[in-house]
């Protein structure tokens, strides 16, 4: 029977804002530093979404350090429910903001306690991001030299995912726009302040631009679902087109969340999402 993955959880804090933020960490405590692989959850995810702990205990059995965390203002709160609760922080939300939490992340994994200095190995470290969180993993690695590679798993290829000009006008009049949450029917709200902080960094937030520029020869690897309901295949095309060194995999059959669902009750990996993740770690074994 396989060792039973060491189980590490963490609260996070940023200069950015007050409030703090969960994140954990796996690894089969084997005295062998490991790779680390940090994997950001997309828009209304979180870290404990689906089958997510089912991924974090498969990528320690294969020899990674995997660590997820709550984006700050993903809607979940420290000693919460587990699920999206805070609507008014869900609403505050923007993408520098993620981009800070995932760099504050950065920061304290290094000095982490309860992580061992002989399980872990920072000088290779991956992000892995999924949906929205594949372009926050782009744009982050880009800006951070420590990241050594990225894997996008069904990655947005722009930030701003088209707002119209009749939106933009009632969005900023009203100073709200609420979208649904399909699995709870929650109506989430999404404040003009996520626009504002979009034109303030828009160098920064511009996926493209990084891509051509920053990305260049930094190890990369983009999986698609070809029916992918959500973010279509299209995009990781284009992602492709930006950097034409990345690789790209499409995955056929395949739809957004790689055959996950919340809540998630098997101790086995969807079928979907092993064959990303088995594609994700064949790619960083050769890279890292």
């Amino acid at each position: 029977m396989p060792t039973q993955p060491t189980s590490v959880d963490f609260v996070l804090s940023s200069t950015r804002h007050s409030r703090p933020f969960a994140a954990d960490a796996r690894f089969v405590a084997d005295g062998r530093p490991k790779p680390v692989v940090v994997f950001v959850h997309g828009f209304k995810g979180f870290k404990d979404w689906g089958h997510f702990n089912v991924l974090a205990d498969w990528f320690a059995h294969q020899g990674f350090v995997f660590v997820k965390l709550n984006l700050s203002h993903n809607g979940l709160v420290v000693g919460g429910t587990g699920d999206l609760e805070d609507l008014e922080a869900f609403g505050q939300n923007n993408f520098s903001l993620e981009l800070d939490d995932i760099g504050a992340l950065l920061d304290y994994l290094p000095i982490a306690k309860d992580i061992p200095p002989a399980e872990v190995d920072f000088s290779r470290l991956a992000l892995v991001g999924h949906s929205r969180g594949g372009g926050l993993v782009l744009l982050k690695t880009a800006e951070d030299p420590r990241v050594q590679a990225v894997v996008t798993w069904a990655a947005i290829s722009d930030v701003n995912p088209g707002w119209s000009e009749p939106l933009m006008q009632q969005w900023q009049q009203q100073g709200v726009f609420h979208v649904e949450n399909s699995r709870t029917h929650q109506q989430l709200p999404l404040y003009f302040q996520i626009v504002e902080d979009y034109h303030r960094n828009r160098l920064r937030l511009d996926i493209r631009h990084n891509l051509r520029r920053k990305l260049r020869g930094r190890p990369l690897l983009i999986i698609h679902g070809d029916q992918d309901e959500t973010v279509p295949v299209q995009r990781a095309q284009q992602l492709k087109q930006w950097q034409p060194t990345a690789e790209l995999l499409v995955l056929p059959s395949i739809t957004h969340n790689f055959g996950g669902a919340h809540p998630w009750s098997s101790t086995e990996l969807p079928a979907e999402a092993r064959q990303a993740a088995e594609a994700t770690v064949e790619f960083l074994r050769r890279v890292l």
